[in-house]
């Protein structure tokens, strides 16, 4: 069996794409993979808290790595931090890294340019799907999210903090992707058939920063 990276952002794509590469029985994922914006100490655009993404490795019986960068990072310092963490894991054997995209060809080319320089592929479990099949299939299944955070050039700000369910897809407006894939929204799973038990959260508060207005969660006590 094949070791793999799977680069976790803690939201609903990523949870199906996980869904599919253990179904598949091909992979053993090593660890999760996620960016932590230092001073925030949150998964960097969703705006997760770093306990809450522990929380969900944890259900998930899976180690996470965590690759911690800068507010206002550089690409430069980003490739630089992340080359050096896959260069470890491919000194261990590693020699795949999962990724939850679904349709942006420029970033599917990025991912793959970057992992070809130390020599490693990317996979993409669900990519080319229909993302309101996705979005359907996300729900049908058991899954549950909340929206962390909304791009308010694009779409409403009271989105941010409301559950993905039926309601919600039906009153995004046609324009919005139903799974976000254009970076719309974000967002954190916090259950579903993949997860042991369900990490617990309460909501805080909302805060605009530029144009994305984050919905702060807070870890159940």
């Amino acid at each position: 069996m094949e070791k793999a990276l799977f680069c976790w952002s803690g939201g609903k794509d990523n949870a199906l794409a996980l869904q599919e590469i253990q179904r598949g029985n091909q992979y053993e994922i090593v660890s999760l993979l996620t960016t932590i914006t230092e001073g925030y100490d949150r998964i960097s655009m969703h705006g997760v808290r770093r306990a809450l993404v522990e929380h969900q490795a944890k259900s998930l019986s899976l180690p996470l790595t965590k690759v911690f960068i800068p507010i206002a990072c550089s690409d430069e310092q980003y490739e630089a931090k992340m080359k050096k963490t896959l260069a470890h894991y491919k000194e261990d054997g590693v020699s795949v890294v999962v990724f939850g995209d679904i349709s942006l060809e420029e970033v599917r080319r990025y991912r793959e340019d970057r992992l070809s320089r130390v020599e490693m592929k990317a996979l993409f479990p669900i990519w080319g799907e229909d993302t309101t099949h996705l979005s359907q299939r996300f729900i049908a299944q058991g899954f549950c999210a909340v929206i962390t955070c909304v791009d308010t050039r694009v779409l409403d700000k009271s989105f941010a903090g409301r559950s993905i369910d039926q309601d919600l897809l039906a009153r995004l407006p046609t324009n919005i992707d139903p799974c976000g894939e254009n970076g719309e929204f974000h967002s954190f799973v916090f259950d579903g058939p993949i997860f042991k038990e369900k990490i617990g959260y309460v909501p805080g508060e909302g805060v605009l920063r530029g144009a994305f207005y984050f919905h702060d969660l807070l870890p159940a006590k």
